[in-house]
């Protein structure tokens, strides 16, 4: 592809606006179909040799495409961005993305826990039959071509690419930013789009680890031997500040090296982050046995040892084997907890419903599932258009949203890809007809 050609990348006899699209991930992706659907011609540019990296990764173990729950439930997954990125849901929810997924022939199906898969569980699948699709509609695919930002003197709708034939440079009517936030940078998120648009007046919230990790530092015996443990069947509750309810929610975690993650963390992650900021720390309550009641505990545990082992009493009586038992250790020496077991049953039924865990950090952000933080929505109008960059608009990751895992995080970079094309639509024919721009589902 030679300058002059990068520079107009598209036939001059298009009828629609000539849209780069920078970023491969889903929003991207759907950013471009919404607008191929709307009679714009589509270049989308991407650092990495190939589209959906991350995507493929996501679903490496099964991919978790959206959630079965109800949309007023599903809605509240966002906490306190559920406003705007409802909108983008009512537009696209989850129900359509898995027609969606249908009209390109993968079925999906509900698991157990409510979240959808396809019935194929892989995500290369999918996005095989949509690049294939969106070929067909005319989109032109440009790999290993890295955005630069803008020197100072550069419209906005100027965009200067690094490629392997040197810097290229576009001219496109507009743009649609899917950049992704700062996790998995091997994979294409690393986030250095954030001083480009913070140097023309776009409002940014840091970017911070979002799903992800947190330190607790265990000792070097509990690390060596338990890390990759999973801590199955147990409840995780974090006392609520002032204004907000408790986190208490059943599921589970694993164990690492350094201290706990897993889908029951990611849940209260956002609270857990904010915590340890403010506080520098942040404990949680984790009932370990949450099939048994304290009394039962207490009970179970006050019969007598006769002789057995303590390990073999607190399996038996208490049903804690494992990593679970394991974790007593951290806090109590052999002598101790033996001790404790004979004289203060009670007590330790106690411990056992809420044994705390004190969390010190989160887990750098390049580990993270997903980031928070990235551009305000105070910066950018309904239709995701920059206020200050009239012509560029922002989808999917790069927005300061965050959600759990468990669909909702995919869900919502579609919703916003639709929602950021079909408002360069309406922002174009609002240019052409000099009024502002309107939407329709």
């Amino acid at each position: 592809m030679t300058t002059a050609d990068n520079q107009t990348s598209a036939s001059p006899t298009a009828p629609g606006p000539r849209v780069v699209v920078v970023g491969g991930g889903p929003a991207g992706l759907m950013a471009a179909e919404a607008l191929l659907a709307g009679g714009a011609s589509v270049d989308l540019h991407d650092a990495m040799p190939s589209v959906g990296r991350k995507f493929l990764l996501a679903g490496k173990g099964g991919l978790n495409l959206t959630h079965s729950e109800a949309m007023d439930a599903f809605i509240g997954r966002y906490g306190d961005r559920q406003v705007p990125v409802g909108a983008w849901l009512q537009a696209f929810g989850p129900q359509a993305l898995r027609d969606w997924a249908a009209g390109l022939g993968v079925a999906t199906f509900v698991g157990t826990s409510g979240r959808v898969f396809p019935a194929e569980m892989k995500a290369a699948p999918l996005l095989r039959a949509w690049l294939h699709r969106l070929r067909g509609q005319g989109l032109r695919l440009h790999m290993r071509q890295r955005w630069l930002g803008w020197r100072a003197d550069d419209d906005a709708r100027v965009l200067r690419f690094a490629t392997p034939a040197g810097e290229q440079v576009l001219r496109p009517d507009a743009v649609v930013l899917a950049l992704g936030g700062a996790s998995w940078q091997r994979l294409g998120s690393d986030g250095a789009w954030v001083p480009a648009l913070a140097a023309r007046g776009v409002a940014i919230a840091p970017l911070q680890p979002a799903n992800c990790g947190f330190d607790v530092g265990w000792s070097a015996y509990f690390s060596e031997r338990f890390a990759g443990a999973p801590m199955k069947s147990v409840r995780l509750k974090l006392p609520a500040e002032p204004g907000q309810p408790d986190f208490d929610r059943a599921g589970e975690f694993v164990i690492t090296a350094g201290g706990i993650e897993g889908s029951l963390v990611y849940a209260a992650a956002s609270r857990l982050r904010e915590r340890i900021a403010r506080e520098g720390s942040a404990t949680v309550l984790i009932d370990l046995l949450p099939g048994r009641s304290e009394a039962q505990l207490a009970a179970g545990l006050a019969k007598g040892r006769g002789a057995r082992s303590l390990p073999n009493h607190l399996r038996e009586q208490a049903g804690l084997d494992g990593v679970k038992a394991a974790l007593l250790r951290e806090r109590y020496d052999a002598t101790q907890l033996a001790q404790r077991v004979a004289a203060a049953p009670q007590a330790l039924a106690q411990e056992l419903k809420a044994w705390p865990i004190t969390l010190r950090a989160p887990r750098p952000i390049d580990e993270a599932i997903s980031t928070a933080g990235g551009v305000a929505f105070e910066a950018l109008d309904e239709h995701l258009m920059l206020r200050a960059l009239p012509g560029v608009f922002c989808a999917g990751e790069m927005l300061d949203w965050e959600a759990p895992t468990g669909g909702y995080l995919l869900t919502a970079c579609f919703a916003s890809g639709r929602c950021a094309g079909r408002g360069v639509l309406a922002w174009w024919q609002g240019q052409a007809t000099g009024l502002a721009p309107t939407m329709t589902r």
